[in-house]
């Protein structure tokens, strides 16, 4: 879809562009799937995404550019649509240990083959597959993510997911290779894990321990669940912004699933959500500035355009620009690129190394889950998609959280972790949230009429219970495993 100028974009989010358009702007356009996708099916994408070959400019960005370019992704509710993200770690099921890069590229060179995917190239190497609106790429461990097409029911979600569990699986068992749902990797330190050959990945492992203690661990032994909504509006994008911020840590606490750490329990029921805590905080966190009355599209802009940059790709390189910022690059002052500007690709690309709890770009992510078994991988979207696609659970969930202080929120993203559904909060505990807002997310299911309710089972045994999917491991660890983590690998085996 090619986007001419902010008085296009006025005609599908009225609200935010109208009062910024301005005439004579440059003609951009936005990339797109259908522009990413290459040569079409049963062939090779010829770059890695980021492709800067998708973009044509004719005036340099300005900053009206880069809010016109998220506010061209609002929808109107009809067009709302459902995206999963889900991560897992690959393991030999002999020795259990981190499965190679190597071993990876005849996965995706089977899946290539056999299931009719396109491959995704780096160089020489194969890093991802693409089959129309669905992609699979490789975390820089190994870690294995399917990025789901945008669909319109969790029954299609669901039936997305347990298609590609098959195709995996059905490769992996032919390979004596396992893959398995948890937030942390359980038993292998840190010098264990392969590197997978990205450029991005060196870029960002150099990065890391310059701006926090746990990069490192984020980068090679984390897994994530997330789901990615739509928005209609400025308006509609901030009120499911706050109220996916807000309740982050209770999602965090539901889908607790990281209670181990080479070989024995690590002090978390979230480690992975810890781990965020001191992994880079220019780029992480639960955004305060989300809940001042001043915020919008435009204010989002303003944050990631001093977020410090990874890298710039160009001729298919990743330049290594850390430290710089994009404000730096759109004025041409970026030392390692110099006189280079950027495109809306390199915007699109630099929305991608911000990590916060909940992230923006044409649509927004939910991020606050660990990687977990298959049927946490369905009731993940259901939770939220209960909770901020219907208009009355959305709004409970404002009115609830509105008096929240800062101070509250921070609190519950550093405790949760830690304490999970137990987890004080004001006169009672986080579980009597959960359960306040499972209801709530029930209730937006019915309305919605597409028979969801019964996805959202798993989140339904963790509340009613009061017992975390981490608190469920260090029992067994306890007791039938008697203070051994392999079973895990049995346990979540996908």
């Amino acid at each position: 879809m090619a986007v001419a100028s902010r008085l296009a974009f006025a005609r599908v989010c009225p609200d935010a562009a109208a009062r910024r358009g301005r005439p004579g702007v440059a003609v951009v356009a936005v990339p797109t799937a259908a522009g990413r996708r290459g040569r079409g099916r049963g062939g090779a994408v010829a770059a890695s995404p980021p492709t800067e070959e998708v973009v044509q400019m004719t005036e340099p960005l300005t900053k009206e550019d880069l809010i016109a370019y998220l506010v061209s992704g609002c929808k109107p509710k009809e067009n709302w649509r459902i995206g999963t993200e889900h991560e897992k770690f690959g393991f030999e099921v002999e020795t259990l240990r981190p499965i190679k890069y190597d071993q990876i590229r005849d996965i995706l060179n089977g899946l290539a083959e056999r299931f009719d995917w396109d491959k995704i190239m780096e160089e020489d190497h194969v890093i991802g597959l693409k089959q129309g609106k669905q992609s699979i790429s490789l975390e820089p461990g190994g870690q294995f993510e399917l990025s789901g097409a945008p669909l319109e029911t969790l029954h299609q979600t669901c039936a997305e997911v347990n298609s590609h569990l098959y195709q995996v699986k059905s490769l992996g068992e032919e390979m004596g290779i396992g893959f398995l749902g948890i937030g942390f990797q359980p038993k292998w330190a840190l010098s264990d894990i392969p590197i997978m050959p990205k450029g991005r990945y060196e870029i960002m492992k150099n990065y890391m321990p310059k701006v926090g203690s746990l990069g490192l661990d984020m980068m090679f032994r984390t897994c994530t669940v997330q789901v990615n909504l739509d928005f209609s509006s400025e308006k509609d994008m901030i009120r499911k912004f706050r109220a996916g911020l807000a309740l982050q840590p209770i999602a965090t606490a539901i889908f607790a699933n990281s209670p181990f750490k080479e070989g024995k329990p690590n002090g978390y029921l979230s480690l992975r959500s810890h781990i965020w805590t001191d992994t880079d905080n220019n780029r992480s966190g639960m955004l305060p500035f989300v809940f001042d009355d001043s915020f919008g599209f435009e204010q989002y802009v303003d944050y990631a355009l001093d977020v410090p940059m990874y890298f710039v790709y160009r001729n298919k390189k990743y330049i290594d620009c850390t430290g710089m910022s994009f404000r730096d690059f759109m004025v041409g002052k970026l030392p390692q690129a110099p006189g280079e500007l950027p495109t809306l690709n390199d915007w699109e690309n630099h929305l991608t190394t911000i990590f916060p709890e909940v992230r923006l770009k044409r649509y927004i992510e939910m991020r606050g889950a660990d990687g977990g078994p298959w049927r946490r991988l369905c009731a993940l979207p259901a939770f939220w998609v209960g909770l901020l696609y219907d208009e009355d659970s959305l709004q409970s969930i404002l009115d609830m959280t509105s008096d929240w202080t800062k101070e509250e929120r921070e609190m519950l993203r550093r405790k949760v972790p830690v304490t999970g559904l137990k987890t004080p909060f004001r006169d009672g505990y986080v579980r009597d949230l959960a359960e306040d807002v499972l209801q709530l997310a029930k209730n937006g299911l019915e309305r919605r009429g597409y028979k969801e309710v019964g996805f959202l089972r798993e989140v339904d045994a963790v509340v009613s219970s009061g017992v975390t999917p981490a608190e469920k491991l260090l029992n067994l660890y306890e007791t039938k495993w008697q203070h051994s983590v392999d079973p895990v690998f049995e346990e979540l085996l996908y």
